[in-house]
């Protein structure tokens, strides 16, 4: 039961904050640099499976560990951003490397964003399962 508070808490906490990320800092800069080949609507299927694949990793790598050897939500922050800045450096860097219209300011936006959204996801989810379990 404790993995599946941690798992859903984490998910949840990803799906909504990243759409707010999405929607005032990542879409701007992507719709100005590289609108012309933005999808009209957002697919909801490869989506939805990234962000259950990717918190599935924090929570193995991360998360689960963090609960089993009492860890500081400090240490949980620091790992998961390892693992959101491998994961989002991955997809922005290879971009940037072959794709024609990619720019700096998007690899940095996302970069970061990406980064940072991924700790603090880890962290609400540990603290949420820590104080219900």
């Amino acid at each position: 039961m404790t993995v599946l508070i941690l798992y859903l808490t984490s998910l949840v906490a990803f799906l909504a904050i990243d759409y707010v990320g999405l929607s005032y800092l990542i879409k701007p800069v992507f719709d100005r640099d590289i609108g012309h080949l933005l999808a009209e609507e957002i697919r909801i299927g490869p989506a939805f499976a990234f962000y259950a694949f990717f918190v599935a990793v924090v929570l193995w790598f991360v998360s689960w560990p963090a609960l089993q050897q009492d860890k500081s939500l400090l240490w949980v922050f620091g790992n998961a951003a390892l693992i959101g800045a491998a994961g989002y450096g991955t997809y922005e860097f290879t971009s940037l490397a072959v794709m024609k219209d990619w720019t700096w300011q998007m690899v940095l936006t996302d970069f970061t964003w990406g980064t940072c959204l991924t700790g603090v996801v880890a962290v609400i989810g540990v603290a949420v399962t820590r104080a219900v379990g």
